[in-house]
């Protein structure tokens, strides 16, 4: 144990800085992929056939895009649209058809209705699929650090890379610790938004 805390505390720093990278790239990605997938599950929901069809240009362009942060941001951003778009279907799906004709029936358009009434309706279980995300997207991200860009993932690796070699099992430690403690947070930060933005009448 004490070479662990002797391992974080030569290399204090980087984990700090790498840290940050991790997470700057994360929440990059998972803020364009929650842009996206609300866009893209906005303009399929009503249709069946286009809300399943919708997942499909998704996956086919989830591939190698090259080296370096924007491409890593990419890659993790297709991976973060996925359960984020499947929730916001099911949610908007999910709203009660008397409702929106009655916000139609006084006079609300289409525009509005989904703005004022079916999207806040539908916000848990949206909230749902973007905390999924979250959690889904920092732990690729420790994966696609290594392959295409900065952040945790070079402990991780570079300690498996030389697991005899000397502070290897620290490096991974680092790594793994360090991506779990930001999950943490990060989804304790998505609860708290959750529960400050739903209205109490329809918290789960």
């Amino acid at each position: 144990m004490w070479s662990v805390w002797d391992f974080l505390q030569s290399h204090f720093d980087q984990i700090v800085f790498s840290s940050w990278q991790h997470l700057s790239q994360v929440l990059q990605a998972w803020a364009l992929a929650t842009v996206l997938a609300v866009g893209l599950a906005a303009l399929v929901y009503r249709s069946r056939i286009l809300s399943s069809a919708a997942f499909a240009p998704v996956g086919i362009v989830i591939a190698p895009l090259g080296f370096g942060v924007a491409p890593a941001v990419a890659v993790v951003t297709l991976f973060a649209i996925l359960s984020i778009l499947r929730n916001t279907i099911v949610g908007l799906m999910g709203v009660d058809s008397a409702v929106v004709d009655s916000a139609r029936g006084i006079g609300l358009g289409r525009v509005r209705t989904f703005l004022q009434v079916e999207l806040p309706l539908a916000r848990p279980v949206i909230l749902g699929g973007i905390r999924v995300s979250a959690q889904m997207v920092l732990g690729i991200t420790a994966v696609a650090a290594y392959l295409l860009g900065p952040g945790l993932g070079r402990f991780i690796f570079s300690g498996l890379s030389r697991l005899s070699g000397a502070t290897s099992r620290e490096s991974v430690l680092t790594g793994v610790i360090s991506v779990v403690i930001l999950a943490l947070l990060l989804d304790l930060v998505l609860v708290g938004f959750g529960r400050l933005t739903t209205p109490r009448g329809i918290r789960v």
